[in-house]
């Protein structure tokens, strides 16, 4: 137990410990982690892609709210419990926004909600389509926390939903760029020559290009859609994860444990993965962490472009396009809200990578 008190592991963590815009930073990132896995749980809106418009709705205050008849499908929902959560419910019943209802004669009778109320609508459902006539049970009032956007969808559930895209986006694409980074620099730092000479040609030539115009010709070729933005980032963000491993091994590759592995024999496979790699993953961590701010920051720009996550699917970086003219239209929450949700998730991965310099840093 002393022995796993005296970690270098164990001191790191207990100096991460310590840094309290860092232990705040992570406990927002695991808030926002949550909230993207239970998205449609815990969105008012669980339709797929929270994409119920209402259009007599649209560009509503936060706080609004509107009286929803539900009229019921006739068509079945075989959906598993697993894919409402993951993927939101198909929903194909009819919601429509009503001013005023009567029931009588078998018949509901209602007023649909219009913007201009010097317009009235009146229709007319017979309460056979409803289970058991009760057409009451399907009549309820709906509250619009954050507002609704322009084309009447509940701009929190959008929110919520569009977490996804900008939280694993991080993951995926930090995951690609460690994996391609580490094998590269690995390869260029180890065997250096001629290897080193063609990886560092790849690399100066790749870092040479400007990130978002690389990430724009990728997702051309790739199509446009969710998993080709993801792939997209992840190629472009290896060139600095190579670097860095490069120079960690070039500085360690002649130290004692690896000579001493050299001399029983072990392959470079092992003397790389067992015992390099481990010793040098420090700052490897720290450019991780940072690396996830800079893939949520290319995903909104790319969506901002039209690039990114294709309608009706929620995107931070979409909705910010879609209602960055109304900032000067009186109704500035409709693309603040987004950015600021983005600003608080790169700022926090930020603050994170700066709490983890600190920690694994053997010389403070």
């Amino acid at each position: 137990m002393s022995n796993h008190r005296g970690s270098l592991s164990y001191l790191a963590l207990q100096r991460f410990k310590k840094n309290l815009w860092g232990v705040l930073s992570f406990t927002v990132i695991v808030l926002i982690g949550f909230v993207a896995v239970f998205a449609y749980l815990l969105a008012p809106d669980n339709s797929e892609n929270a994409n119920q418009m209402q259009i007599s709705l649209h560009s509503k205050q936060p706080g609004f709210k509107a009286t929803i008849l539900t009229i019921p499908s006739q068509l079945k929902n075989d959906q598993s419990y697993l894919s409402k959560w993951f993927f939101g419910y198909k929903n194909s019943d009819n919601q429509i926004p009503i001013s005023s209802y009567k029931i009588e004669n078998n018949l509901l009778t209602y007023v649909e909600f219009t913007p201009n109320s010097n317009l009235e609508i009146v229709k007319e459902v017979p309460l056979s389509v409803f289970p058991n006539d009760n057409a009451a049970a399907f009549i309820s009032e709906k509250t619009y926390v954050f507002g609704t956007d322009k084309y009447g969808r509940d701009l929190l559930s959008r929110v919520l939903i569009g977490s996804r895209i900008s939280f694993f986006i991080g993951f995926v694409a930090v995951f690609i760029s460690l994996v391609i980074g580490i094998f590269m620099g690995s390869l260029a730092g180890y065997f250096g020559g001629k290897v080193d000479a063609f990886i560092m040609w790849i690399i100066n030539v790749t870092w040479s290009i400007p990130t978002l115009l690389l990430v724009i010709a990728i997702t051309l070729a790739l199509g446009k859609g969710f998993w080709q933005v993801f792939i997209a980032v992840g190629l472009t963000m290896w060139v600095e994860v190579a670097r860095v491993v490069r120079g960690q091994i070039m500085s360690v590759k002649e130290m004692q444990y690896v000579t001493a592995a050299r001399a029983l024999c072990y392959n470079d496979f092992r003397i790389i993965t067992k015992h390099i790699l481990p010793n040098i993953m420090a700052p490897v961590i720290v450019i991780a962490a940072a690396n996830f701010a800079a893939a949520i920051l290319i995903e909104s720009g790319l969506s901002f472009l039209g690039l990114g996550a294709q309608p009706p699917m929620a995107s931070w970086g979409a909705m910010i396009k879609d209602h960055y003219n109304y900032i000067i239209l009186g109704k500035p929450y409709l693309a603040l809200i987004p950015a600021f949700c983005i600003m608080l998730l790169v700022m926090s991965f930020m603050l994170v990578g700066n709490a983890l310099r600190d920690a694994l840093d053997v010389k403070s």
